[in-house]
């Protein structure tokens, strides 16, 4: 067949495009699941793979079972799927079989097909080729260890690298905002209606500490990613493996992400169930939770801006309208909102899956990493836009702030520990009525005296009021 060269694989023969570094096994996996979806494994995920093959290989040498020759030339192969230079040949759907052995086979096959053509000897019979996918670059290890490894490392790696710093710089900005509007008195609001004054820097120092928190939650759970089921191999015993070779190759692993990944305590835990990505995706879903509720928050707070709430003005990024001139629309913030609730899809989904660990394996493990991956980078993004393009220039109308403190009924709530819940109940009714302010209500009836009147009303001795 023109443009096709024949390979063979446990099955037998099959014919595999001929410039392609994959061979058998993945073109039969190819072939059983391509149109499913379309959606390959992340970079992320390819990067970790090519990691973990290299290290194990460094970890076979030092151990006596991988001669130097052989060495040398899976690192080089191993490296170039790490770096992403064979990316393309990375075909498969990641809805495939529920362990990832399609996907393990595949990093096997490219491997070994590279590291053979680097040795010059890619063309000539499989038996004369230096690298066997099966004997050489997967040895130790089982695709039931090896695709688990691959989920938690490319996680935690996107963690380190994106998420977690994005998160903590619009913590800072946040913070910074809180201090900038920190003598800014607004009307607070509970039920979306009037209540008792805060300042604009309380509400922006809340959003930061549900980013903090969002930030320990993450790290809280970091652990128990970090644990990695290499060395359990087919079942969880560790057969056909080095005792040695997981503690090695973890370490190296360790050494060249600076994360602190260790051997799982328990290998039967770390194959049998998925408890840790369930885990990280509850804890990124609390986060997606806080970002919902502060960007709807600013959305709100900058409606308007005439007939709204007004009391933020957010950056202007793009015309909001096709139909409506000068009108400017919270795009960021909106798009962080969908970010949100693609995260807390893809928990429920997380959270189906993680139940699928039948006796010694988990077989949804390839749709687990693809939404876990998802939500990190997503929400790595999403942040990274609502800290730059939206917090950093958020600037607030004082005049609009102060003005709606004055005209809010919330105001006569200090009133009542003086003249009583029904009086100032009764005040708060006639102010509404009659469209004028407690405060002159309050004057008009005489219920203080005008000096007392002016201490009780004032809108800083409410925000602290162990401090009037």
């Amino acid at each position: 067949m023109s443009g096709m060269r024949s390979e063979r694989d446990s099955m037998g023969e099959m014919q595999v495009p001929e410039n392609a570094y994959f061979a058998a096994s993945t073109q039969r996996a190819h072939l059983n699941f391509q149109g499913i979806s379309g959606k390959r494994f992340p970079r992320s995920f390819i990067r970790a793979l090519g990691l973990i093959k290299r290290s194990a290989a460094e970890t076979n040498h030092a151990l006596g079972r991988l001669p130097v020759e052989r060495l040398k030339l899976i690192v080089a192969a191993a490296a170039e799927v790490e770096s992403g230079l064979l990316d393309a040949e990375f075909i498969l759907d990641v809805f495939q079989t529920g362990s990832g052995t399609s996907t393990n086979m595949h990093v096997n096959e490219v491997i070994a097909t590279r590291a053979n053509e680097l040795a010059g000897l890619r063309t000539v019979p499989a038996k004369e080729r230096p690298v066997h996918q099966n004997d050489h670059v997967n040895m130790g290890q089982s695709s039931n260890d090896v695709i688990p490894t691959a989920s938690h490392l490319a996680a935690a790696l996107r963690l380190a690298e994106a998420l977690l710093p994005a998160l903590e710089r619009l913590e800072k900005t946040l913070s910074a905002k809180a201090a900038e509007f920190g003598d800014v008195m607004k009307i607070g609001r509970t039920h979306l209606q009037d209540a008792t004054p805060v300042t604009v820097g309380q509400e922006f120092a809340g959003w930061a500490m549900q980013m903090r928190r969002g930030r320990e939650r993450i790290q809280a759970a970091l652990p128990r990613l970090c644990e990695l089921a290499l060395g359990g191999t087919a079942v969880g015993t560790g057969i056909n493996t080095h005792k040695d070779f997981a503690r090695q190759t973890i370490a190296r692993m360790a050494s060249a992400t600076k994360l602190p990944l260790v051997e799982a305590e328990n290998h039967f835990e770390a194959q049998g169930s998925r408890d840790a990505m369930v885990e990280m995706s509850g804890a990124l879903r609390v986060v997606a939770v806080s970002l919902m509720k502060i960007s709807n928050d600013i959305r709100w707070l900058s409606s308007g801006p005439r007939c709204g709430i007004g009391e933020l003005a957010l950056p202007a990024t793009q015309p909001g309208s096709s139909i409506l001139p000068g009108k400017v629309n919270p795009v960021i913030a909106e798009a962080m909102t969908m970010v949100a609730a693609q995260v807390m899809g893809n928990d429920v989904t997380i959270g189906i899956a993680g139940q699928s660990g039948v006796f010694e394996l988990n077989v949804m493990i390839p749709v687990m990493a693809l939404n876990l991956l998802e939500s990190i980078e997503l929400m790595a993004g999403a942040v990274t836009a609502l800290e730059e393009k939206c917090v950093r220039g958020i600037a607030v109308d004082r005049e609009r702030c102060e003005g709606l403190i004055e005209s809010s009924l919330a105001m006569c709530t200090s009133l009542a520990p003086l003249i009583g819940y029904e009086n100032a109940a009764d005040i708060a009714k006639e102010a509404f009525k009659t469209k004028k302010t407690v405060r002159e209500v309050a004057l008009a009836r005489g219920v203080l005296s005008p000096e007392k009147l002016a201490e009780v009303l004032n809108p800083r001795n409410m925000i602290h009021p162990d401090q009037a």
